[in-house]
């Protein structure tokens, strides 16, 4: 045991007589130690539940004969921290993340790990850090939240961000906002629809790395209870047999989650994500991957934000495995931590709602949710979510009205200066010019509230996983590394087709050639965490990894 290294021999009675104050006893002495990341926290309502999951973790691996140790790892709320400076801190943290695993187990030498967390960054940033360090893991996700209520419609927090745009276009009352926002998010669990924290539980069950089940059993649900009994028991099963997540998480496991992906229309951020997981574990996932699959994978589950159904919806009609059942043979058979075969999962499957999970053949759309577009603008990539984008909007050319940042533009929106038929661009918000690619729903949300129909948007930052419409983000490269985003213009024509994937700004070779000589590049002088991540990240095309 990996453990041993800091409990046997009589070289390491103190490190023994250090781990006795804490309480471990003679007989613990002798079995494996299992480190308990626990993302727990009061102010984002994915996590102030995982405390409760979490002491079922420690039953589950006291029961199946380790012993558990569990530590903090800090988690932000991408929706509090939406629109406003903080939510440049949102991005790095998940290296602070996996950087703050790997700093707990290899110095207390943990035989395993099990990872407690919900929401944007906190579960890629823990699957980061199993793949880095490869000893046995497993994820509990924390489980969605149930949807709110209001008039006799079911509400999420998307609700509310579209309804400042509503208010702005004089659709809606303060007094109506305020009771919207009071009925919205009626407890704890990650936010409701196929938004990023979400779409990731989807993802580490898809590629394998949590139970069946896991993604979508709702946070208050007492089935996420026993799931988290039956994870901390897991774990032990998987430190006996020495399966570690080089075994798991693989180039076929991400594929088959880029799949489901494709199947539900999940967030853009999980390119970014999946990205930097393969990075850690070394795997040739490439940016053309994710474009490849999303040629041959229809999208056949209408979620939010662009479609009706919620994750309770979802979890009803049969969850992750039902997806696999639908993609049939497309999906490749890959291990599991359930060490159940992704096909044997798929066989035990039942499809309760061939209306929320539909047939291959009458899909929502034939192609997959997401799409990556290349051009004049984007020669690196970006990203967009084409299952929200209304067919009207598959093809547009518009005039540039370009803004160095999102708050310029924000103002534009609000007040009424943006005309049909715009392309909005804002740049400058990019992994190094952000710095930390902040995330646009603020702005995206009030273009949908304020009605506008024909407005694309293109960023060099990133979009949150609720963001719905024409809105194509991750270009790269970015502005502050002197992408062709750097050199638009207002009233400049822009091309977005996402039939032929194609993002261009129509300019002759000769007038990108002129601005690019007179470019003055901007520095980006920041210090602390900010600092660090500006000077060490990479582009969005490699998923924002810092090197």
């Amino acid at each position: 045991m990996r453990s041993d290294k800091v409990k046997k021999g009589y070289p390491r009675a103190p490190n023994r007589s250090l781990l006795r104050s804490v309480g471990v006893t003679d007989r613990e002495m002798d079995l494996p130690f299992i480190g308990v990341a626990n993302a727990w926290n009061n102010i984002v309502p994915g996590h102030v539940h995982l405390r409760m999951l979490a002491e079922r973790v420690r039953e589950g691996i006291a029961a199946g004969g380790g012993v558990p140790f569990e530590f903090g790892v800090i988690g932000i709320c991408d929706g509090i921290a939406m629109g406003h400076e903080g939510m440049r801190y949102s991005l790095p943290s998940r290296e602070c993340i996996a950087d703050s695993i790997e700093l707990m187990c290899e110095s207390h030498m943990f035989d395993g790990l099990v990872c407690v967390g919900t929401c944007d960054k906190i579960v890629p940033g823990m699957l980061m850090a199993v793949a880095r360090m490869n000893i046995p893991s497993i994820v509990l996700t924390g489980g969605p939240m149930l949807p709110g209520f209001l008039g006799g419609r079911e509400l999420s927090l998307i609700d509310v961000f579209e309804g400042v745009g509503r208010v702005a276009g004089g659709q809606m009352t303060e007094a109506e906002l305020e009771e919207l926002e009071r009925c919205a998010m009626p407890g704890c669990g990650s936010c409701q629809g196929l938004y990023t924290a979400n779409t990731m539980a989807c993802m580490t069950e898809a590629m394998g790395m949590s139970l069946p089940g896991c993604a979508t059993t709702p946070a208050v649900d007492a089935e996420k209870l026993r799931i988290a009994r039956r994870t901390g028991e897991q774990i032990m099963e998987l430190v006996r047999r020495g399966i570690t997540p080089k075994e798991i998480i693989t180039l076929d496991s991400l594929r088959n989650a880029i799949m489901v992906d494709m199947a539900l229309g999940g967030s853009t951020n999980t390119i970014l994500h999946l990205l930097a997981i393969a990075e850690e574990g070394q795997i040739p996932l490439r940016l053309d991957d994710f474009d490849r699959i999303s040629e041959k994978i229809p999208h056949i589950s209408y979620m939010q934000p662009s479609g009706p159904h919620h994750m309770l919806t979802l979890h009803r009609a049969g969850g992750i495995p039902a997806i696999f059942k639908r993609l049939g043979d497309q999906i490749v058979d890959c291990p599991t931590v359930s060490l159940i075969g992704t096909h044997d999962i798929a066989t035990g499957a039942r499809i309760r709602d061939p209306e929320v999970i539909r047939p291959i053949e009458k899909p929502i759309h034939r192609a997959g949710g997401l799409r990556i577009l290349r051009g004049t603008l984007a020669p690196g990539g970006a990203v967009v979510k084409s299952a929200g984008v209304a067919e009207e909007m598959w093809v547009h050319r518009g005039p540039a009205r370009v803004f160095d940042g999102e708050d310029a533009a924000m103002n534009a929106i609000l007040s009424g200066a943006i005309r049909e038929g715009d392309v909005i661009v804002i740049r400058y918000e990019g992994p190094i010019g952000g710095p930390g690619m902040p995330e646009m729903l603020s702005p995206t949300s009030a273009l949908v509230g304020m009605g506008y129909r024909k407005v694309g948007l293109v960023t060099d930052g990133r979009f949150s996983g609720g963001t719905k419409g024409p809105c194509i983000g991750h270009i790269s490269p970015e502005a502050a590394a002197g992408g062709p985003i750097a050199l638009v213009r207002d009233r400049d024509a822009i091309l977005i087709d996402l039939e032929k994937k194609r993002l261009d700004l129509e300019l002759s070779a000769e007038e990108m050639g002129s601005r690019r000589e007179s470019l003055v590049r901007r520095e980006v002088k920041m210090k602390g965490v900010l600092g660090r991540y500006a000077r060490t990240v990479a582009q969005a095309d490699r998923g924002a990894i810092t090197e």
